[in-house]
């Protein structure tokens, strides 16, 4: 039996194919682990978005080449966003990996490995209910993938070039992949795309989005859904308003990337910071307990001093309660590429750490809204230095990306009865907050 070890870069997107590969790899009898030095086979799943996630792709294959040249009868895989945007660049720079695969042909993985010829498919590939999936995450909650590629034109983003335009599920493949994670024990399901509000739209559905999450409403012992990655134009009205659901997390993550008008402008985006306000305000009116996370990218061209403050302004203005920030990358085929890249990289480090200073600010005082408070949380797992704190997150806080309620059981006799459970919050810092159990 063949070992295989896969180290996933990038998105959670990039996880779910990910995981989708170890399915169809441990369905055809090959044995998954996680230590890359005893595998067989390693594979690489890469991230091509922005310059730094292709450094760390390339980091991580120059590693894996390390080992093969101690062990020569291990085989390289190295597929995903990176290679399917830079194949024979990449094949001719690192001679010694044995396969080369782009983001079309995750399912033919066996075939890839085994006979090394098939059928290669057109189109970005999209799993659905019907695909073999080997979980990573905590078994209290999953990604589910709801759609592939971009059809919007921002003109920084390279998404459409390497993925292609979008290309939604059936809903009703969607609801048999929940209500099967439903009786597999998962609690919460965090639907995701490159951008979930469009869903539909490319199969002429009318409020795609909406539609969905009222069926996925109805499948029971589904606690929580979360929708991530919203592009702010598309928020409805119906959409808030379902959101006000109890079983729909009151959390919009809307990257509006910046908020200048004219830097909005030439990064092909539609909304600065007059009309994002007014949607934030809108938000928070529809759904009340709402938390927005946001992304925000530093460094683009044109953006002086003045620009910068505005941006500032913005940030302070919104107090966004989670935000990550990007220092702008030039990236080749966007309409962006030939305005250069003429803002240095220390003042967009200076800004950057600018930005989270007033956000961290921003975070605590928002932590501390729930100090006293009781608060549903989904447990994941425990700290390694004393199993009697457990990481948990609230409906609240996104998996990975923003902080964890971390719940003292010490002084529990009974620990945990079930995955979610009630907290009370007796402390917070600027991202995670401290509870114990009621």
């Amino acid at each position: 039996m063949k070992k295989v070890a896969l180290i996933s870069l990038g998105c959670a997107k990039n996880l779910v194919d990910s995981e989708v590969m170890l399915g169809y790899l441990e369905a055809s009898g090959y044995q998954i682990i996680p230590d890359i030095k005893s595998a067989d086979i390693i594979i690489i799943n890469t991230c091509g978005f922005i310059e730094p996630a292709r450094l760390e792709a390339k980091d991580h294959i120059q590693k894996v080449i390390k080992l093969k040249k101690k062990a020569k009868n291990k085989t390289i895989v190295v597929t995903g966003c990176y290679v399917e945007r830079s194949a024979e660049t990449l094949k001719k720079s690192y001679p010694e990996i044995d396969i080369w695969t782009g983001v079309k042909n995750f399912h033919h993985i066996i075939d890839l490995l085994e006979r090394r010829s098939f059928s290669a498919a057109n189109n970005t590939f999209l799993y659905d209910h019907m695909s073999p999936r080997r979980f990573s995450s905590p078994p209290s909650w999953a990604y589910v993938k709801i759609s592939e590629g971009c059809s919007h034109k921002c003109g920084f983003c390279a998404i459409p070039e390497i993925k292609g335009p979008y290309f939604s599920r059936d809903i009703s493949s969607i609801v048999l992949e929940v209500q099967k994670l439903v009786y597999l024990g998962i609690k919460e399901v965090n639907l995701i795309s490159q951008d979930s509000t469009f869903f539909g739209q490319d199969k002429k559905l009318k409020e795609g989005l909406p539609q969905l999450l009222e069926d996925l409403l109805n499948i029971k012992d589904l606690a929580w859904i979360r929708v991530l990655y919203s592009y702010p134009e598309e928020i409805s009205d119906r959409l808030l308003e379902i959101m006000q659901e109890d079983k729909i997390c009151s959390y919009v993550d809307a990257p509006f990337q910046h908020a200048d008008s004219n830097i909005i402008r030439k990064m092909k985006r539609g909304m600065d910071s007059v009309r994002a306000l007014k949607l934030i305000k809108k938000v928070r009116h529809k759904v009340p307990d709402a938390v927005l996370r946001t992304s925000i990218i530093v460094g683009f061209p044109g953006e002086g001093n003045q620009e910068f403050k505005n941006l500032l302004s913005f940030i302070k203005t919104a107090k966004f309660d989670h935000l990550g920030v990007f220092m702008y990358s030039p990236e080749k085929n966007t309409s962006c590429y030939s305005l250069g890249d003429p803002v240095p990289k220390k003042v967009k480090a200076a800004r950057r750490q600018e930005i989270m200073e007033i956000q961290a600010e921003i975070s605590q005082e928002h932590n501390k809204k729930y100090l006293g408070k009781h608060l549903d949380v989904i447990f994941e797992g425990s700290v390694q230095q004393d199993p009697s704190i457990l990481t948990a997150r609230s409906r609240y806080q996104a998996p990975e990306v923003d902080g964890s309620v971390f719940v003292d059981t010490e002084t529990v006799e009974n620990k945990i009865s079930s995955l979610i459970q009630k907290v009370e919050i007796t402390g917070y810092d600027i991202y995670d907050l401290y509870g114990v159990l009621i």
